[in-house]
């Protein structure tokens, strides 16, 4: 039987009571997080898989995202970000806290912290998704059934840090020469020329490149969905450029290291708010032009929201006049 109260202190707190095994209880800041709470410990006594709270009482957030990185990340495609986050959680004072008495409260205040220190929204959401994730993994899999997800009735603010830097021909070039290493220049080249995300060029392997039909079958994509990308003859030129590595792989680099070489390239370059992403933008803004199908664009950059690429798409109303008139 559950009972919710609220504390003098404005926290509400939950009890749940079950004969002859005692009473659980737990304080919120939120009644919606107390109920949430209560109804899952009453669903657990239901179905007949009751746990007291003590595991969640001594199990920090810091264990919990090690054993986190350990069991679930090395099973996720984009391990690289995911392991920057938790890094980045370990760090937060609440990771010494125990799961039991972290509260949305204490999410809330880390949100306000990273916006105060400058942290993008999109940033933000990244973390968020995984200390989401974290919480989720050890209710549904480590026996923590009476776990409430802390981070489920945070609001975190709307991604509006879309970036539209073009990057220029000379610019590029200036990139290239200024990396000091001709793989690196070379993987600058063909993301400029195929719109394929840094992590899909580092795991790019010489048998999924056929240069006679100036195709790159990518097996393995963010979204999830394998794809075939059509080569450029400037793409074609870059990976001649290259040596074949014993191991299969193109370029045998790490999306980490890809980035750090590449910022240290646009100072050696004198080129001021460039990012590695920046090339998948201009590589869509040019394919755009190439590939006024929407579809067609999609199929090569991998997009599966169609609105992601219609920034891209600006046709002129005198230019579908004639088409409406053509056979």
């Amino acid at each position: 039987m559950a009972s919710i109260q609220q504390l003098p202190s404005g926290l509400w707190r939950a009890r749940v009571r079950r004969l002859g095994q005692g009473t659980q209880s737990k304080s919120f800041a939120l009644k919606l997080d107390a109920e949430a709470w209560a109804r899952k410990l009453e669903s657990a006594q239901e179905r007949g898989v009751w746990r007291d709270n003590n595991e969640a009482e001594r199990t920090t957030l810091r264990a919990a995202l090690d054993r986190y990185e350990r069991e679930v990340t090395p099973r996720k495609r984009a391990q690289d970000s995911e392991r920057s986050n938790l890094r980045m959680l370990r760090a937060e004072r609440i990771a010494g806290q125990a799961l039991a008495r972290i509260g949305s409260q204490d999410v809330a205040a880390m949100r306000d912290a990273w916006q105060r220190a400058g942290l993008k929204p999109a940033s933000i959401k990244r973390r968020m998704v995984t200390l989401a994730h974290v919480f989720a993994v050890a209710a549904r899999e480590w026996g923590l059934v009476e776990l409430v997800n802390p981070v489920r009735t945070v609001r975190l603010e709307p991604e509006n840090n879309a970036r539209t830097r073009r990057v220029s021909e000379a610019e590029i070039d200036a990139l290239c020469a200024a990396t000091g290493s001709a793989a690196l220049a070379s993987f600058i080249r063909l993301a400029v020329e195929t719109a394929m995300r840094r992590g899909e060029l580092c795991a790019l392997r010489w048998e999924n490149v056929d240069l006679k039909a100036r195709t790159a079958h990518l097996p393995h994509t963010k979204n999830g969905s394998a794809r075939d990308v059509p080569l450029s003859s400037r793409a074609i030129a870059a990976l001649r450029a290259l040596p074949r590595r014993i191991d299969g792989q193109v370029f045998g680099l790490r999306p980490d290291s890809v980035t750090q070489a590449f910022e240290r390239a646009a100072v050696r370059a004198s080129i001021d708010n460039v990012r590695f992403h920046d090339l998948r933008h201009e590589a869509t803004t040019r394919l755009s032009d190439k590939l006024p199908n929407l579809l067609e664009l999609a199929a090569v950059t991998g997009h599966k929201d169609l609105r992601m690429l219609k920034r891209y798409y600006h046709p002129r109303a005198a230019d579908l006049a004639k088409k409406l008139d053509a056979d």
